[in-house]
């Protein structure tokens, strides 16, 4: 390749990059659906014209924002993971790499949990394969963990019970769910560091599924066979 093949690579490459995180800020601020092509077209200063000639329609921005986001954080993860051997290490590296990634990169954080189920066909199933992939990564650090720190402690007993671990699916989603969640309070310039957000997920979160896994300190009451219906619209009978 060409110095020049190269130089216009990286100004094509850069100018896709300012289309696809200005898309992102203007889908976080006013939806996916709410938000034309032309008005991405204002804010870039690239032309409709122009626009078109980086992505064909405005469902293939959403998709590039959402492919590559997904596919750039697991990439990190896959690297970041093979320098160690420590189950509880690869997990902090997990929570780390999602944070420290999404705390840089807030809207589009905001897109991917907002307009999960705005592509269809074959851009819906390209972004869930890679999601699943790295859902099942995750999955697999938690068991490694929790597989860990089974062997280096006797089965515990509550009440006469013995304790099940926590499980595993139920984990993921959790984790996933908290560090999710960060766009809607956490502010990269305030005074949390994105290291302290991570110290904090960390222990916040081992401590309740390792040491869930043991049942340490845990008092708490077999859930009820049949569980209650609760309806938004009525109060309870009294």
């Amino acid at each position: 390749m060409s110095l020049d093949s190269k130089e216009d690579l990286s100004r094509h490459d850069q100018k896709l990059e300012l289309i696809l995180r200005t898309a992102a800020r203007i889908f976080a601020e006013k939806s996916y659906h709410s938000t034309s092509m032309r008005d991405i077209s204002r804010a870039t200063g690239v032309s409709l014209a122009g626009l078109y000639h980086y992505c064909k329609s405005k469902e293939e921005l959403l998709f590039l924002i959402q492919d590559h986001c997904f596919g750039r954080v697991l990439e990190r993860l896959d690297h970041r993971i093979k320098g160690s051997d420590d189950p509880f290490e690869k997990l902090r590296i997990l929570i780390d790499n999602h944070l420290s990634f999404f705390a840089a990169n807030m809207a589009e954080m905001k897109v991917l949990s907002h307009e999960a189920e705005s592509l269809a066909g074959e851009m819906h199933e390209h972004v869930s394969s890679t999601k699943r992939r790295y859902t099942r990564l995750a999955r697999k650090l938690l068991s490694e963990a929790q597989a860990t720190y089974s062997k280096s402690r006797a089965p515990r007993q509550n009440g006469g019970r013995i304790v099940k671990p926590i499980d595993l699916t139920v984990a993921t989603y959790a984790l996933f769910g908290m560090m999710n969640w960060i766009y809607n309070w956490y502010d990269p310039r305030g005074k949390l560091s994105v290291g302290d957000l991570v110290d904090n997920f960390t222990r916040l979160f081992l401590a309740g599924f390792i040491a869930g896994t043991s049942g340490e300190g845990m008092e708490l009451k077999p859930a009820l066979r049949n569980a209650e219906r609760l309806s938004v619209w009525r109060a309870p009978q009294s």
